[in-house]
């Protein structure tokens, strides 16, 4: 079952991110547990103790310990949770990428911002549990987790998954492995390059910038298709 905290100092904005989130479960029939916060150091202090969160939904402007200093020591202890920042100030989206952060949602939209955020959060916990690609041969096997998975390459006669800790050839087509990945996360970006849509952090100059700090350059036909699937999966995000 998913693990929510929610985590606000006023507590209007806390019941209305509550609402949203017992919404997108209602509709979306999706268990999970909440657990509410109106202070960054007892959320802490729990999670220093050994409580578990999947996802966290986090206000930066609060007195104290605001969400900005609070992310990253989270993070220490939850190095994989996802955390969405919730704030009425634009000026902290670009740090909130230096910090990992899952999504940022402005106060001022939050319920659109927030419910498409959910889906893909829940969309990501599900790749994290059940998402895995196995390579097969004679001599080996191998299991690469999606999540993992930063880009597919074609390399001659193989395919090369791309990871945050290296490299994994499959002697199949490009095309065979997109179809036996078959997830909306992967797509192309070239003939020759399937890209996770998790990982994308910009586009810039008709190139993908990853979280490892790579860039791919998109090929002409798929830079209009490549903003389309971006925009729809991240929520206009980006």
């Amino acid at each position: 079952m998913t693990k929510i905290a929610i985590c606000d100092d006023e507590q209007s904005l806390l019941s209305a991110n509550r609402a949203v989130v017992e919404n997108f479960l209602q509709e979306k029939r999706e268990l999970a547990t909440i657990e509410e916060y109106g202070n960054g150091e007892f959320l802490l202090a729990d999670i220093q103790e050994g409580s578990y969160f999947d996802l966290i939904l986090l206000d930066i402007e609060m007195p104290e310990k605001d969400g900005m200093e609070l992310a990253p020591q989270i993070k220490q202890y939850l190095p994989n949770v996802l955390i969405m920042f919730v704030t009425s100030h634009l000026k902290y989206a670009i740090d909130s990428f230096a910090l990992s952060i899952f999504r940022y949602i402005p106060k001022q939209e939050l319920k659109p911002r927030l419910y498409q955020a959910l889906e893909d959060a829940f969309n990501y916990i599900r790749l994290e549990e059940n998402g895995v690609y196995t390579i097969q041969t004679q001599t080996r096997m191998e299991k690469v987790l999606l999540k993992n998975i930063l880009y597919i390459q074609k390399s001659g006669k193989n395919s090369v998954l791309v990871t945050f800790e290296g490299e994994s050839k499959v002697r199949k087509s490009l095309s065979q492995v997109y179809e036996e990945i078959n997830r909306r996360e992967f797509f192309y970006i070239d003939r020759g390059c399937i890209v996770n849509i998790i990982h994308i952090m910009q586009v810039k100059n008709g190139e993908v910038i990853l979280k490892n700090g790579e860039s791919l350059p998109i090929s002409r036909s798929h830079i209009q298709s490549t903003k389309e699937l971006i925009n729809s999966y991240w929520g206009n995000k980006l």
